[in-house]
């Protein structure tokens, strides 16, 4: 398992990224070593700091082997870093890691904590015919990462996995949970060190239920 490619992009104006015509998905390969921050990537930016700014979503990795899905079925070749990855992995199998993972990669530690929600800036993107249903009935959304420890990666990097639950919830699983599966909503809640956002799904998709449970 291994880093293909690290990419970061800057804000810029475009009037198909939604409400706030402000958008950074555009990613584009970083050449040499790249500061992993508290925050995310130095040389990053992410323009929608409400839906996209939170730690725990610092940084957003997908995998090649899911590029290579998508291209016979989209008709088209997709680089490193289209889908607005920071990390392009190879031979990492995104889909099934568990929330709470942990990998080195280089120098730093990355924690796995959300899987990327399809939105209308991906989609106008993308520009590709309902795009937010096709890549959500896919359930290939790639993982958010928290960072743990600080350093420093780069295209080459080997990725070590330092820690697995044993009983976890899969990125697959919680994109489930996120579009209504409260059972396993249910279990993510019991994850010790899980991301706050959750909590915010639980109020939407169990609603009263959310409170008694948090209690």
């Amino acid at each position: 398992m291994h880093i293909l490619s690290v990419n970061v992009g800057r804000a810029v104006d475009a009037e198909w990224a939604g409400n706030l015509k402000r958008t950074a998905i555009d990613k584009r390969r970083a050449e040499g070593r790249v500061a992993v921050l508290e925050n995310g990537l130095a040389g990053d930016e992410r323009a929608d700091v409400d839906n996209h700014g939170h730690p725990d979503q610092a940084v957003y990795a997908y995998a090649r082997e899911d590029y290579d899905w998508w291209e016979p079925r989209l008709g088209r070749s997709l680089r490193d870093g289209r889908f607005g990855e920071n990390l392009t992995t190879y031979g990492a199998d995104l889909t099934n890691a568990f929330l709470g993972e942990r990998w080195r990669v280089g120098t730093a530690v990355l924690e796995v904590t959300y899987p990327r929600i399809p939105c209308v800036v991906f989609r106008n993107w993308l520009d590709e015919q309902g795009w937010v249903k096709r890549f959500t009935e896919a359930e290939r959304p790639g993982a958010y990462f928290r960072v743990v420890e600080l350093g420093e990666l780069g295209a080459g990097d080997e990725i070590e996995v330092l820690y697995r639950p044993s009983d976890g919830v899969t990125i697959a699983e919680s994109f489930r949970a996120y579009h209504g599966d409260a059972e396993l909503l249910l279990r993510i809640l019991d994850i010790p060190g899980r991301s706050d956002k959750w909590d915010k799904v639980a109020k939407r998709v169990l609603g009263d239920r959310a409170g008694a449970v948090a209690s």
